[in-house]
């Protein structure tokens, strides 16, 4: 039986090790706060949103690229499932 729930987060969480840290072997959990704990800055963010919209399919607006919206993996899969069960609906 696969883990569903690392079904968005482990895509989202290589292509915020290998393409924003660039560090394949930091410990990023789930729940780490990138912005707030600054991993991150917002240049980041834009991108890890442009990669969002591609590997899921989903709309990213310009007022969710905060930490308030975005600011860990597990923030970041959440809104991905929230478009996906609104478009299913």
């Amino acid at each position: 039986m696969t883990n569903q729930t690392d079904d968005i987060e482990a895509p989202i969480r290589a292509f915020i090790l290998n393409d924003i840290l660039r560090n394949p072997d930091f410990p990023l959990t789930d729940d780490e706060p990138l912005i707030t704990g600054g991993l991150i800055d917002s240049h980041a963010l834009v991108e890890i949103a442009v990669f969002l919209e591609r590997e899921f399919d989903v709309v990213v607006p310009d007022t969710e690229l905060t930490p308030e919206h975005l600011d860990s993996v597990a923030d970041m899969a959440q809104r991905v499932r929230r478009e996906h069960a609104q478009g299913a609906g």
